[in-house]
């Protein structure tokens, strides 16, 4: 047992429920696997699942548990700053797919 830091604090999501929720009521939050450590208050890039870049968000809480299930999980609470436009996006995107992704954009 252990926590994962997210250095960059890259907020990919793994749902597209959790994505529409933010981006339609300027809140939300997102699920993890694994005990991890985000650093609330600062702003970060949030990530479609298909690994495109939408949006700044800042991150306002992080909750690390062990849910009923017995599985670690961590929820990360964001508040939704503003959405990308089409060129900050596809920067955004190139960069992470060059330093987080691990693999070259299609």
């Amino acid at each position: 047992m252990g926590f994962q830091t997210e250095f960059n604090s890259v907020c990919k999501f793994k749902s597209e429920q959790e994505l529409y929720e933010l981006m339609e009521y300027g809140r939300g939050k997102m699920v993890k696997k694994g005990f991890r450590v985000y650093p609330t208050g600062q702003k970060v890039i949030a990530y479609t699942p298909d690994n495109v870049a939408i949006a700044i968000v800042k991150l306002v809480g992080c909750i690390a548990e062990i849910n009923f299930q017995g599985d670690e999980v961590t929820e990360v609470e964001m508040e939704f700053i503003r959405k990308l436009n089409p060129e900050e996006s596809r920067i955004q995107t190139d960069l992470a797919y060059e330093m987080f992704f691990s693999e070259q954009k299609v």
